[in-house]
């Protein structure tokens, strides 16, 4: 995802939202009158990390709408005039701020009464290149910060689960009737969480190395929760081409670090793993940042993926 791209994206989805509300506020409650109907919360999850939550936790009591297709980019994400109507109308968006710009102007701009920022309900952190015990032992030459903080926490089922809590319990503050049944489906999933965390942590407690290499800077979370260092090729961006210096500092860590495989992701091409694969003699291989589920998924749902790629990381690692 180019910044200049996702910019641009927010910019005319600003000019959709204030169109979208002007002139389809009046015609659009057909939809969320038909969630409403049959007694379910009308939700609008802005990705699909935020939509599985809404769903185990709402039940049969939600009817909810992602804003992004599978197979969509996130990041790059415009609201169209429908999209809008479709948010304006609802009882409670669930979004994360920072990471969809066009969601954010179009949320800041509706009159929708619960609104769920993510982000909120857990810390984030700065992140750079390399995340990780490298990171934290040396000077970071090649891990500068980013201006931004890094938004991928679902990635890690530890803060993934602190936003469920959040969403569990604005949940039960929008829909006060059926706050007994928000709180046992979040009983459920935090469970569900506490194992997926168990799983990272003795799947990743003994391997040959802790260093991975990733083209997209998404997994800084989930190394620093499982003692891992990510070394990314190019940052937040994973359709940015690296430098050279950056391919040849990565030909010298996978050397003295027995770094095996370049991972890439589902939505974007594979074409910069391969490159830099193919130069210093590593194989590729899916780290999927579960941006959304598509038919190239490795699994169907949040919780399937991420047993996906724990394996993944413990063949590319040396899980003994």
């Amino acid at each position: 995802m180019n910044v200049r791209r996702r910019l641009i994206a927010g910019t005319s989805a600003v000019a959709a939202t204030a169109l979208g509300l002007g002139a389809l506020t009046a015609c659009s409650g057909s939809a969320s009158a038909d969630a409403r109907s049959n007694g379910r919360l009308d939700v609008v999850a802005s990705f699909y990390p935020l939509q599985y939550l809404a769903e185990q936790i709402g039940g049969t009591h939600v009817n909810v709408t992602n804003l992004t297709r599978p197979g969509q980019e996130p990041h790059d994400l415009e609201i169209s005039a429908r999209e809008t109507a479709r948010l304006q109308d609802a009882d409670a968006v669930l979004y994360l701020k920072n990471l969809q710009p066009a969601v954010d102007d179009a949320v800041a701009q509706s009159g929708v009464k619960t609104k769920i920022d993510a982000a909120s309900l857990t810390k984030l952190e700065k992140h750079g290149n390399e995340v990780g015990g490298h990171a934290a032992a040396h000077d970071h030459s090649e891990g500068e910060e980013t201006g931004a903080p890094d938004p991928h926490v679902w990635l890690d089922p530890v803060r993934f689960g602190q936003v469920a809590e959040g969403v569990s319990a604005a949940l039960k503050k929008a829909d006060p009737k059926h706050a007994a049944d928000y709180a046992e489906n979040m009983a459920a999933l935090r469970k569900r969480f506490a194992a997926l965390d168990t799983e990272f942590r003795d799947g990743l407690a003994d391997t040959k190395t802790k260093t991975f290499i990733t083209t997209h800077a998404a997994f800084g979370y989930l190394a620093e929760r499982y003692g891992l260092t990510e070394e990314a090729v190019n940052g937040l961006d994973p359709e940015s081409e690296p430098s050279a210096n950056r391919v040849k500092g990565l030909e010298n860590l996978a050397k003295a670090d027995g770094v095996t495989t370049v991972f890439y992701e589902t939505l974007v091409s594979d074409r910069t793993a391969g490159t830099i694969a193919r130069d210093i003699g590593l194989r590729t291989d899916v780290l999927d940042p579960l941006e959304g589920i598509t038919g190239k998924s490795r699994g169907s749902d949040y919780m399937q993926v991420m047993r996906s790629n724990l394996k993944a990381l413990q063949t590319a690692l040396g899980a003994k």
